[in-house]
């Protein structure tokens, strides 16, 4: 393909090609503040930016970052907004669209005290590995190559416009003043640190500076090749599930019921009210008719109920411990020292074990639920109830022995971790042989920890211990709640999905359970929910979990190949019933693909797409020869489906 040709000049032919809105570039902006990069037609090109805020002599710098503040994220139209705060320093940050390939970002600060500071910075950061020998110019010093740029040190340049070109890709940044530019080393990172403000801040001053971005490069569009084996098959997927913990009595009945009614969910997780089923141990909560529960603890058993009746497979999960179950008075936040959660009490195991098996023989006896798994909700973390991997041990031994001897066939999950980068947790548990008889199901939460390396060792977990593995939070960003609107961005929904398509592929599990399918972090928009009083409508990150929750129930992991970087693949199938479901993410342009590997018995692929345009449009595919031919749009999640 033949590449762009590139001038010195770009910045200015990029205005000029403004077009419609169709033709603007998209910046890929995180809630936080933070840009990943420009996409055109669907190709990221690719650079980082952050807020820094840095104080004298550099001896601390604080930077935007998730999970590190508090933002407010909202759009209009083709701009985006972002509020945080810094220490005593508030940012407004918007992006806006100008043209092809080209964004508007302006930094507003306001300051609430006077504060000694080296400056606030807009930290540009640009690939190493695609800008390191780039040919490097600004508006104030000749064209010279990145390379001879003494970047093992700092360096500083006054300018306005910075340029950096290669063969195939190009940036350029313009700051609506000329100033001095700081270049600072790094691994994998050219850094550049353009001013905001140099120097203090005084209280009650407002500091504000524009910078316009502009990229261009090829277009990849290099036709694919995926091949599916299906001579092999691993474990099966039951398929999708979801979270129904009731936190919103107004919104959440109108949403469960819209997710229920319109897409097949194969497990269901919900909440045991602990505090509230037995706040006190002289309480005998076994002895009250249901009208007589705590209305949080009887919704609760009436939402199990609902999926048992749908015969979905119930998880019951605790986060809220009654005070005479833990050491020390409630805690229910992070303290100073960033410690969540309490412990149990060992003194109180036994009534412990007996309060929890109480509740479940009552959901069975009661409202005719029986328990497949029971887990305390992020106990590594401690929300709420804080263990160490040896008390999880522990804990599951003594409480299966409990459910045991009361004859529950109720197992204990093995983790339900926070997240995937706390595998240790899970080491004295899954190596101790007297814990085995009383785990059913190898679990962590997807909020974190999506490196393939990381989630090879839950996959491993559940092969060693040979449990099925749930997912029993799915979900990208733990602290989305504080920014809903970031949930009906286009990057959110295909990033959550890209991950989804990943677990399926490396960890294989028996079910991905959805971070909710209730009016929190919720996949609708409408009805009241994060105070949007339009009609209940689904969002385009609905369509893809319900085209996710169409492949046809207990498949089988099977392999598939595939050569291009910018695709996310999983494979599943029964040769036996000859049914197959290969699930695609396109996180990069419009391309050909060529899918080979198909059975003979096939003949026709039912395909559906989910994109921001196409909510699972449907169209379908011949097979000839064990092979089709299809487009994939940019952007999107694509479903193969075989008749």
């Amino acid at each position: 393909m033949r590449p762009y040709n590139f001038s010195k000049y770009f910045f200015v032919a990029f205005l000029l090609l403004a077009g419609t809105k169709q033709a603007f570039a998209q910046a890929e902006l995180m809630p936080y503040g933070n840009l990943n990069g420009i996409r055109i037609k669907g190709q990221l090109m690719p650079f980082g930016t952050r807020i820094a805020v840095v104080g004298p002599d550099w001896k601390k710098v604080s930077f935007t970052a998730k999970e590190k503040q508090k933002p407010k994220f909202e759009r209009h139209s083709d701009e985006e907004i972002v509020n945080t705060d810094i220490d005593s320093l508030h940012f407004t940050e918007t992006v806006k669209d100008i043209g092809r390939g080209s964004i508007r970002l302006t930094i507003t600060v306001s300051s609430h005290q006077d504060t000694p500071l080296d400056g606030i910075y807009l930290a540009v950061g640009l690939p190493k590995l695609v800008f390191n020998n780039s040919k490097f110019s600004s508006d104030e010093g000749p064209e010279q190559v990145v390379t001879n740029l003494s970047l093992e040190n700092e360096y500083r340049l006054k300018a306005s416009l910075l340029s950096f070109i290669v063969p195939k890709q190009s940036f350029s940044i313009r700051s609506d003043s000329a100033t001095e530019i700081l270049f600072k080393p790094e691994r994998e990172n050219i850094r550049l640190y353009l001013p905001v403000h140099s120097g203090s801040v005084v209280n009650g001053q407002v500091y504000s500076r524009t910078f316009d971005i502009s990229v261009n490069g090829e277009i990849d569009q290099t036709p694919a090749e995926l091949k599916l084996d299906t001579s092999r098959s691993g474990n099966k997927f039951a398929g999708f599930g979801g979270n129904f913990r009731l936190q919103n009595p107004q919104a959440d009945p109108e949403v469960i019921d819209y997710c229920l009614k319109n897409m097949r969910v194969a497990w269901g997780r919900v909440e045991m009210p602990w505090s509230a089923w037995q706040p006190d141990t002289t309480a005998d909560p076994t002895v009250l008719d249901t009208a007589q529960l705590n209305p949080h603890v009887r919704n609760a058993m009436l939402m199990a109920r609902r999926l048992a009746d749908k015969n979905i497979p119930v998880i019951l999960t605790a986060w809220f411990p009654p005070e005479w179950a833990v050491v020390g008075k409630l805690n229910f936040g992070p303290t100073a020292q960033g410690i969540w959660g309490n412990p149990l009490s060992r003194a109180a195991l036994p009534r412990i074990y007996r309060s929890i098996t109480d509740y479940i023989l009552y959901l069975k006896s009661h409202y005719n639920v029986d328990v497949t798994y029971f887990s305390f909700n992020e106990s590594d973390l401690g929300i709420n109830i804080r263990q160490t991997g040896e008390e999880h041990d522990d804990l599951i031994k003594g409480l299966g022995a409990w459910f045991q001897l009361k004859g529950l066939k109720t197992k204990l999950l093995l983790g339900d971790n926070s997240d995937a980068n706390t595998y240790a947790f899970i080491y004295p548990a899954m190596n101790d042989p007297q814990a085995k008889p009383y785990m059913g199901a190898v679990s962590f939460h997807s909020w974190r920890g999506w490196g393939t390396e990381t989630l090879k060792k839950w996959a491993d977990a559940s092969k060693q211990t040979d449990l099925p593995l749930i997912v029993g939070e799915g979900s990208i960003d733990a602290a989305a709640w504080e920014y809903p609107a970031y949930f009906q961005e286009q990057s959110y929904a295909l990033e959550e999905i890209n991950l989804y398509t990943r677990l399926l592929a490396i960890c294989q599990p028996l079910s991905i359970l959805q971070w909710q399918l209730t009016a929190d972090y919720s996949p609708l928009k409408g009805g009241g929910i994060f105070g949007d009083n339009g009609p209940l409508e689904p969002t385009q990150r609905f369509w893809n979990l319900k085209q996710l929750a169409s492949t046809p129930k207990d498949l089988y992991a099977m392999p598939i190949s595939n050569n291009c970087s910018d695709f996310s693949c999983a494979a599943l199938g029964d040769n036996k019933l000859r049914q197959y479901a290969v699930h695609l993410v396109n996180n990069g342009p419009e391309r050909l693909v060529q899918l080979t590997g198909i059975p003979e018995s096939v003949k026709k692929l039912d395909v559906y797409i989910t994109n921001y345009r196409s909510d699972m449009k449907h169209k379908t595919l011949v097979v000839k020869n064990g092979q089709c031919d299809f487009n994939a749009d940019q952007r999107s999640f694509i479903s193969l489906f075989s008749r």
